[in-house]
């Protein structure tokens, strides 16, 4: 991070110094983009553990002393895949010379996080009821955010006019989804006695943080005050949580959050997380706490990471004053 502050830094001052010591051969302007964009990710991480259950595809077979792990794969990906919207506001200082300052809105695409199949729950000896659950988590992130940029014009010819622009990454506003499905399946012998479907959603704000972009682009003139431009741009940041708040519960389609009798709903601290750096025997986790769990209070656990870096191709249109 520090590397690319410093480069951004001698960018700046090079441009600004080019600006200075150039005739502008068009006067100061203001200019208006409105363009979508599509990224892929351009590195995959392992996720964080969600809802207890590490990053991994885990399948079982067996039943019950023989339920056996059988295969594990490491669930890793990113949520730099996605689309983007946005809208930009540029001031021209000079022929060469301008700045940026843009509005976005980024959705991702479902990420499987966790997945389980087929892995022994919980077994009565006296009813000889056994349970068997398959799980998947997926998550999802949405944000809003801003990215002010200083942007160095290369030259127009034949229409096009190239640029190149680095800035930073804002985000303002912006949400983790994860939307986990449980298929809980109960067995007397070979004969099936029940299932129930459950479906929980935990939504994780992240604390601040900043992200680097650079962009290569042109632009292409369509008219007077109308051009046309696409950029290639990378990004590269991380977010860590701060809070997850479970808001949504339900068991074949039953709301059961809010339902005084479900676990859920009786404890405060089964449905509110704060996350943390370290866990010490003053947190509010019965792994490190001698007298356990305050269940009226959000449970802390470990600050985990997820990344949103990705290379991206925004189409769009601008106007010109």
């Amino acid at each position: 991070m520090k590397k690319n502050l410093f480069l951004l830094g001698m960018l700046v001052c090079s441009m600004a110094t080019m600006a200075q010591t150039e005739k502008a051969d068009k006067p100061e302007s203001w200019y208006f983009k409105l363009g979508a964009s599509y990224f892929n990710q351009t590195a995959s991480t392992e996720f964080p553990v969600v809802g207890g259950q590490l990053p991994n595809r885990d399948v079982y077979a067996g039943t019950l002393t023989n339920n056996k792990l059988v295969s594990r794969e490491s669930v890793t990906g990113s949520f730099g895949q996605g689309f983007r919207s946005g809208i930009t506001a540029g001031y021209r200082f000079s022929t060469r010379l301008g700045v940026e300052m843009s509005a976005n809105y980024y959705v991702s695409n479902e990420k499987t996080m966790a997945q389980t199949t087929n892995r022994l729950a919980s077994y009565n000896p006296t009813t000889t009821v056994a349970t068997y659950v398959n799980f998947t988590a997926e998550g999802e992130i949405k944000a809003f955010d801003l990215a002010p940029a200083i942007v160095m014009f290369l030259g127009e010819a034949h229409g096009f006019e190239p640029y190149t622009k680095v800035g930073v990454i804002v985000p303002v506003h912006g949400t983790l989804d994860i939307k986990t499905n449980r298929e809980y399946i109960s067995f007397v012998g070979a004969n099936q006695v029940a299932k129930t479907d459950a479906y929980s959603k935990d939504v994780v704000k992240p604390n601040p943080t900043l992200g680097f972009m650079a962009t290569l682009g042109t632009s292409y003139k369509l008219g007077k005050h109308i051009s046309a431009f696409a950029e290639l741009e990378y990004r590269n940041f991380t977010v860590h949580g701060k809070t997850k708040e479970t808001t949504a519960y339900t068991e074949n389609g039953v709301d059961k959050l809010n339902e005084t009798t479900t676990f859920r709903a009786a404890s405060y601290s089964a449905i509110h997380t704060n996350y943390v750096d370290k866990l010490d025997t003053n947190s509010n986790n019965a792994l490190t706490n001698p007298n356990g769990v305050d269940t009226t209070k959000p449970m802390d656990e470990l600050s985990s990471y997820v990344g949103i870096s990705g290379l991206g191709l925004t189409l769009g249109l601008k106007y010109s004053l």
